[in-house]
């Protein structure tokens, strides 16, 4: 298995970690590991599948700010994460992606565990192609706290 298309590395560590005691929390160690920024807010994989990711950040002092709510760039850091492990794992071999823009629009004061899912359905992907990707970020009442709209360049290897 090549790194240069981490989609099926990926999705291979999940298949054999998230059946056994404390290997979803292994596999998003591991995680943290290969992509050492994202892994600064020690977010846990809740499920994975090509496509399709749900992604919780637990509520800890290490990610709250002043206002003892969860600080905007944990979200933002949680939505990126969500939206490229969305598209990483539904990407043809060959294809890599990158982010290169991110909005996100704040609803409400983030508390709790936050959740963030993101879906991405592959299309045909030429050379070079921009896709955009929407991920909800929801409190444990499953209220919106945050929209990550996060643009990612694809390019053939």
């Amino acid at each position: 298995m090549r790194f240069d298309t981490p989609g099926p590395l990926l999705l291979d560590l999940w298949s054999r970690l998230s059946g056994i005691p404390g290997g979803p929390r292994l596999f998003s160690w591991l995680l943290g590991r290969l992509v050492p920024y994202s892994g600064t807010v020690r977010a846990r994989v809740m499920s994975l599948a090509p496509g399709e990711v749900e992604v919780r950040l637990p509520d800890r002092r290490r990610v709250r700010n002043h206002l003892a709510s969860v600080h905007a760039v944990a979200l933002v850091n949680l939505g990126e994460l969500a939206s490229g492990l969305a598209i990483t794992t539904a990407l043809p071999d060959g294809v890599r992606g990158i982010p290169i823009r991110l909005e996100t629009e704040f609803v409400k004061k983030a508390r709790g565990d936050i959740l963030a899912r993101a879906r991405f359905v592959s299309g045909e992907i030429g050379d070079d192609a921009n896709v955009t990707l929407q991920v909800p970020l929801t409190d444990p009442d499953d209220q919106l706290v945050a929209r990550v709209t996060a643009t990612w360049r694809l390019r053939r290897s």
